[in-house]
């Protein structure tokens, strides 16, 4: 969408009122597939991220930050507030059509569009009086349930697809995914640009256009996902940066972080030039843990000292990087190390905005932690369900409680017991040692289960024909 069509579609919107004092801008940046530990302020050992690492020196670093483990179910929770398996949302959009019949588990049939009576973050705030911006990846439903129906003003770059075929312009065609894919709303473009870069390019445009109003920029980029695409100068650039020892080494994924980091730092900057910095709440997380499988011949992330990547329900899967700057809000350069789940984020943003979020939300606001990062939440548990099969897990259910975390797998109905505080990797199992702690995570896991309506797997028929044979 070209300048002058984003000026004359805000003008339609004349009717909204002017910015509230008490009513920050809302920016709202979330990576695809980002690791825990994938910023240099996080540990990377390889990664150059300087925009996102003075983010944090500016504002609270959280360090014990959850979503779902895979992409579609995290965004359907985050706009909706609702934990992922209480929407009956719990595996990627195109997942959801095709269950494997192949496994010893038949997967639940889940939703793939979230439904339209859902009442979005996007609704909360338009009614407040934001406009409110959809750009980059979406992946939560087709057109009939695009970001327009969920309450954006504009919609850029959302599409059914949870990745593109290219970084590189056009952004269009079918040799990666065998299927053509495109990105709507970018306008002409030429060789050698970069699909980050142009999402960003419009968010800028969106940013100055919206004047005085307020506004809620949902920018949700596709770094660093597969296809495994980055500048060359910056591959090289990392190429020569590796070292033996390295826990990071793929020089491509580095290159794609930098872009990612680089095009967060463009977006500061904006606001910086436009005066709006000290009224602007600043989001940054990631939909799950890093990819930790093959792509392109190489080892994609390392989510190190993490247990596995995506998918799975260890820490490496769900654990994710957060920082929020709200200036007269958030310390400069504090630590939070309350656990935290990305269906807070909606009543948060309801609260930032003097709005009442909807009732009966998973989610609870962050308002305490960001005026005071020791505070608590007095929140017993958090809850993780992902009754599917993905290279890193089979179908699982976890819950955190303190210091204590038990894994349910449905298979065989083994359970795992770890000490995040004493054992952050997950690599001593503790279950046998302590059955009671199991009994008492079990059970809360159980209840939650129900309450929730949680979908489960169900025995595959035709599998254990196959063993009996």
């Amino acid at each position: 969408m070209g300048r002058c069509g984003l000026v004359a579609t805000l003008l339609l919107l004349a009717t909204l009122p002017a910015q509230s004092a008490a009513q920050p801008n809302i920016v709202f940046l979330m990576a695809d597939d980002l690791g825990w530990t994938d910023l240099a302020c996080m540990g990377s050992d390889l990664h150059e991220t300087p925009n996102l690492d003075r983010l944090a020196a500016e504002g609270v670093r959280f360090t014990d930050a959850y979503a779902m483990s895979v992409c579609s179910p995290t965004r359907a929770a985050i706009l909706t507030g609702k934990h992922a398996a209480r929407l009956h949302y719990t595996i990627w959009r195109e997942g959801s059509f095709r269950p494997p019949t192949d496994r010893p588990l038949i997967p639940p049939a889940t939703v793939g569009d979230l439904p339209l009576e859902e009442r979005t973050l996007a609704e909360v705030l338009k009614e407040a009086g934001y406009l409110t911006f959809h750009v980059g990846k979406w992946h939560v439903g087709d057109a009939a349930h695009s970001p327009e129906t969920q309450g954006f003003d504009l919609n850029i770059g959302g599409t059914h697809w949870g990745a593109p075929n290219t970084y590189f312009w056009p952004f269009s065609g079918a040799e990666y995914y065998r299927e053509y894919r495109y990105v709507p709303g970018l306008g002409l473009g030429q060789p050698g640009q970069f699909l980050t870069d142009r999402l960003t390019d419009q968010a800028l445009e969106l940013m100055e256009a919206a004047g005085d109003r307020p506004f809620f920029l949902n920018l949700w980029f596709h770094n660093p996902h597969t296809p495994i695409e980055a500048k060359p100068e910056l591959v090289a650039h990392y190429e020569a940066r590796l070292r033996a020892g390295m826990r990071h080494r793929n020089a491509v994924y580095a290159a794609m972080i930098h872009t990612l980091d680089a095009n967060v730092g463009r977006i500061l900057e904006r606001l910086d030039e436009l005066g709006a910095a000290e009224r602007t709440l600043v989001l940054f997380t990631s939909d799950n843990g890093g990819f930790v499988n093959v792509s392109r011949g190489r080892q994609v992330a390392d989510n190190h000292p993490l247990r596995s990547g995506k998918g799975s329900l260890y820490e490496g899967g769900i654990r994710v990087p957060l920082i929020v700057r709200w200036p007269g809000v958030t310390a400069p350069g504090s630590i939070c190390r309350e656990p935290v789940v990305c269906m807070d984020f909606f009543p948060t943003f309801a609260a930032a905005a003097g709005q009442a979020a909807p009732s009966a939300l998973d989610g609870r606001s962050l308002l305490p932690l960001l005026r005071n990062p020791r505070a608590t939440l007095d929140r017993e548990a958090l809850f993780f369900h992902y009754p599917h099969y993905y290279p890193t897990t089979t179908p699982v259910s976890a819950v955190r409680a303190g210091e204590w975390k038990l894994l349910e797998y449905h298979e065989d109905g083994r359970q795992e017991l770890y000490n995040l505080n004493a054992d952050p990797g997950e690599s001593a199992n503790l279950a046998l040692a302590l059955p009671a702690k199991v009994a008492q995570l079990n059970s809360s896991l159980r209840s939650w289960k129900g309450a929730v309506e949680a979908q489960m797997p169900q025995p595959n028929p035709a599998a254990a024909n196959r063993r009996a044979q």
